[in-house]
């Protein structure tokens, strides 16, 4: 048998032996991702570090309202919108909030940001050995990789103790910024065919000032765009423990396992296309659709494009408009009215104004052309994503860190959920499945056909 037919009866046996019949989850009652029928998420869990809250559940039925975000009972607005007012990085406040539970004092932020400074260089020769040695094309593959090789560097990575896992969450929420750069300029020598540029680390910079002045090679940037930058990470670093990366955290938190191996397989998660890698399909998307729209003003023409991939016919051929819609979220995502605000001043007279209005032209038209061709009325708002890749372009942010820079925020939450786990899960996260496969009779290999 040749290489392509071996291959190929691989192939066929894979489908024929991994397919389940549909009707047998609604026969079982099966809640299939852990949904329940309309849509809203099993509860698996209580939590004191956050709340998304898009819907209320009325006389049975699930209605749609404002979406809120709120972090140990403060609502994101406020904390954002009070760092704006005060003219400040908050990111580093943010962090605080959710590994203490309590917002810090002047003194506690001042000694909180200093310790994340201190933290932020990697051990002796880590870069040469993990980095330099073995780039890979996907930073977020190289991150998880290389948060796995800081276990080997630290002198007790079994200790469970409080003080340790907190020193440890520092510790890494630290270091994850400048291991996304350091990946991102192995990737470029080495893949991209582009100059290596690695900056020394400047003492005192928030962890926006480090990226962008790793990032850029005359390390220039102005206090508006570091800001901006500053934003987009307090409005990625915590989104409840349902969502899949966190949860996925939690699982193997439950599990006992170490917190290098936790957070890997978080970052692991939230790579997917269906998760945190969702702001590159949009970006895809975005540039697709300013392509096959001659001209950007006519809404008849983009809600006409913007049919054809709901129909099919476009596009991935997937039928979505991504960035649109939320597991929870109905009437608004909050991360993503705060990012439109914000982005919206910066984009005023200059080469990004028309991609905006663009983006909320296909934010505005969705839900009705969604009605229209796929005949479901349900409420349905734009997300975080659908701006967040503008906002990136605009900071000058190359696509390959969309996805990274996400995980480089949610690292905080991620910890916070661990930390929550250990103290008060306390029993290994184990759902149940149910076999439809009925038993067979062995049957020795001379007598398989």
């Amino acid at each position: 048998m040749s290489n392509a037919a071996a291959r190929n009866m691989l192939y066929q046996q894979f489908v024929a032996n991994n397919a389940i019949d549909p009707k047998l989850y609604d026969k079982h009652l099966v809640k299939r991702g852990l949904r329940n029928a309309d849509g809203t998420g099993v509860v698996a869990g209580l939590t004191n570090i956050c709340n998304v809250h898009g819907y209320v559940i009325n006389e049975g039925e699930k209605s749609p309202i404002p979406g809120k975000l709120v972090l140990r009972g403060y609502d994101i607005r406020d904390l954002v919108s009070n760092a704006v007012k005060e003219n400040r990085f908050a990111y580093e406040e943010i962090v605080y909030l959710l590994l203490m539970g309590n917002l810090p004092t002047h003194e506690e932020l001042a000694a909180f940001s200093e310790l994340m400074d201190e933290n932020r260089s990697l051990p002796s020769n880590f870069f040469e050995d993990m980095i330099l040695k073995a780039p890979s094309r996907n930073i977020m593959n190289k991150m998880s990789r290389a948060l796995l090789s800081l276990y080997s560097y630290d002198e007790n990575p079994e200790n469970r103790s409080p003080e340790y896992e907190m020193a440890t969450a520092i510790s890494i929420i630290s270091k994850l910024p400048n291991i996304m750069v350091s990946a991102y300029q192995v990737k470029r020598r080495t893949y991209d065919g582009e100059s290596m540029i690695m900056h020394p680390l400047i003492k005192g910079h928030s962890t926006a000032e480090m990226i962008l002045s790793a990032l850029r090679p005359d390390r220039s940037f102005t206090d508006e765009e570091a800001k901006l930058l500053d934003i987009m990470l307090m409005l990625h670093a915590e989104h409840g423990g349902g969502n899949n990366s966190t949860f996925t955290c939690r699982v193997l938190t439950s599990s006992g396992t170490d917190p290098y191996s936790a957070y890997s397989a978080a970052i692991g998660s939230l790579k997917g296309p269906k998760h945190g890698g969702a702001n590159i399909k949009v970006n895809e998307m975005f540039e697709c659709v300013k392509e096959k729209v001659k001209n950007w003003d006519d809404e008849g023409e983009v809600a006409d494009f913007l049919r054809k991939i709901l129909r099919k016919e476009a596009f991935d051929h997937s039928g979505l408009i991504y960035g649109m819609g939320h597991a929870v979220y109905t009437l608004s995502d909050p991360r993503a009215v705060i990012l439109k605000e914000n982005a919206r001043k910066l984009t005023l007279g200059t080469p990004f104004e028309a991609e905006f209005k663009l983006l909320e032209s296909i934010e505005r038209l969705t839900p009705e052309l969604f009605a229209e061709v796929k005949g479901d009325s349900k409420a349905m708002c734009a997300n975080v994503d659908m701006y967040s890749g503008l906002v990136y372009r605009m900071l000058g942010i190359p696509d390959d860190l969309f996805t990274p820079l996400f995980a480089v925020s949610r690292m905080a939450g991620w910890c916070a959920h661990r930390f929550e786990e250990l103290v008060t899960g306390r029993r290994i996260i184990r759902p149940a499945y149910k076999s439809v496969m009925k038993e067979r009779e062995y049957v020795s290999i001379d007598k398989r056909g």
